[in-house]
């Protein structure tokens, strides 16, 4: 690889770091809006009705916070992703087995394998969320082309703040490999691995579907692997590029999940 390349590529990194500090600034701050907007609410309702019903009006003005952080080129959700409110779905498959997901999508049918053994909880928390067609009619609302080569999926809301209400612990992080000097690993083309806050056992339901040979932390769960026509319909989003000409933001070509399943190889 040239020196230019190797360059290029810890440039993305070291913007990946100090945007992520920055988004963790922003979450504090939000958690601090909401913690006094919860406040306020608690007075208003010791206070009286009367109080309540003269600001009832009102109430809507100042919820604005700062979750419009800017967006990093490495897979991660925002704050509903990072914080467990809800226990992780109730062990359901085969350990011992193997699973496929099935993506039909506008822009052709994507599919890959997942490994139980390898990432118990990750298979079964993607089965269970695809019996429920919690991934049906989503976008994949995020392409980067600058750096790092992914198209991130999974997200209910479509902008990268959306999230099952729990966490998971993250598994298989030895797949690819130990972190060499530049503390990265290889996601080959074809890995399919799950978006995080940067944060440890922070993953969701966000995913990333790796169409280019990427070097990332050893952070992100590998749990699949996209087979050879599945693989080309992602690199063919890549090629079109991003929305605005950007390398990171919405991919040119729209790419919707019309429905996912999850079944027993």
């Amino acid at each position: 690889m040239s020196s230019s390349e190797q360059r290029r590529r810890q440039l993305a990194r070291e913007k990946f770091e100090r945007q992520q500090k920055r988004r963790e600034e922003a979450r504090r701050r939000t958690r601090r809006v909401t913690a006094i907007v919860a406040a306020s609410v608690a007075v208003v309702a010791v206070v009286g009705v009367s109080a309540f019903v003269v600001a009832g009006k009102d109430d809507g003005k100042d919820k604005k916070t700062d979750a419009a952080a800017s967006q990093s080129p490495a897979p991660e959700p925002s704050e509903s992703e990072s914080e467990s409110k809800a226990p992780l779905p109730a062990m359901k498959i085969d350990k011992k087995a193997k699973y496929t997901m099935s993506l039909t999508t506008s822009q052709g049918d994507i599919g890959f394998s997942m490994d139980a053994a390898k990432t118990p909880q990750t298979v079964n928390s993607f089965k269970a969320l695809a019996d429920k067609g919690y991934f049906d009619e989503t976008k994949c609302h995020r392409l980067t082309t600058q750096g790092i080569f992914v198209l991130q999926c999974g997200d209910p809301k479509g902008d990268g703040t959306g999230g099952p209400g729990y966490n998971i612990p993250d598994e298989n992080l030895d797949a690819l490999g130990k972190a060499g000097g530049e503390g990265t690993v290889v996601y080959p083309p074809g890995t399919v691995a799950m978006a995080n806050t940067g944060q440890p056992n922070s993953g969701g339901s966000q995913f990333f579907l790796v169409y280019k040979e990427t070097k990332l932390p050893p952070t992100y769960t590998p749990f699949g692997t996209m087979d050879d026509a599945s693989l080309k319909a992602v690199q063919k989003v890549g090629e079109a590029g991003v929305e605005g000409g950007a390398g990171d933001g919405a991919p040119k070509k729209a790419v919707t999940v019309e429905k996912a399943t999850v079944e027993k190889s």
